[in-house]
């Protein structure tokens, strides 16, 4: 059984890897082009937490056929391509195959929002929670996705759930940040999640400039 860490300390944007027994693929995820999604970060997701004191450690032990393992390499493959539908087809089939995995349930939700398809990605996303009620991860993932449905109460309850079981989980830190600067108009809860933020990723120059514009409207008044 391969035991991963869930390292929160890099900015790649890529970051869904379901790790098996000998299965180890990342899918990247992609923006959308508008404000917010430049913004916006997935995260780093395994499977299982357990958490330690430098992070999470995520374990679950499960058996997996070599024709599973390449089905569902072959629908990463297929969605880094841009070929949705073979993808998301493939994707499910894991799902059947390994209903107990929670990590390919948030494969699948990403697949699918990636393809718009956003409230079959949000089922997904709720399934992986329903198997996996503490995973930060997932929990980032609906975010992102809820915010795009215009469902901005339910996003920051997903990230501040996010945060309620990885309080140090930088990307929900940034996201929940997102939200309350460009959706919710609190600049406080802003502000609290993006130096939250900088404080796990100091060298990020972007969310710096975001932080001194929040800083200078609030001495001026001006609201966001």
């Amino acid at each position: 059984m391969t035991h991963a860490r869930l390292t929160v300390g890099g900015l790649a944007v890529a970051a869904v890897m379901l790790v098996l027994p000998g299965l180890s693929v990342a899918a990247a995820v992609q923006g959308d082009g508008t404000t917010a999604r430049k913004r916006e970060l997935p995260g780093p997701v395994r499977i299982e937490i357990e958490q330690q004191p430098d992070g999470f450690t995520i374990n679950q032990k499960l058996r997996i056929s070599a024709a599973t393992q390449s089905g569902h390499d072959a629908g990463l493959r297929m969605i880094e391509q841009e070929s949705y539908d073979p993808g998301i087809a493939a994707l499910r089939r894991v799902t059947e195959q390994l209903p107990e995995a929670a990590a390919a349930y948030i494969n699948l939700g990403i697949a699918q929002a990636r393809n718009d398809e956003l409230d079959q990605a949000e089922a997904s996303l709720m399934k992986a929670l329903e198997l996996s009620p503490r995973h930060p991860v997932a929990y980032n993932e609906l975010g992102l996705v809820q915010r795009r449905k215009g469902e901005f109460p339910a996003a920051r309850r997903s990230y501040e759930s996010a945060l309620g079981v990885f309080p140090g989980f930088h990307y929900a830190h940034r996201n929940l940040g997102v939200l309350c600067d460009l959706y919710l108009g609190d600049t406080g809860c802003a502000l609290r999640h993006y130096e939250a933020y900088m404080q796990a990723v100091p060298g990020d120059d972007e969310v710096g400039k975001w932080v001194a514009e929040l800083r200078s409207r609030t001495q001026k008044g001006v609201s966001p």
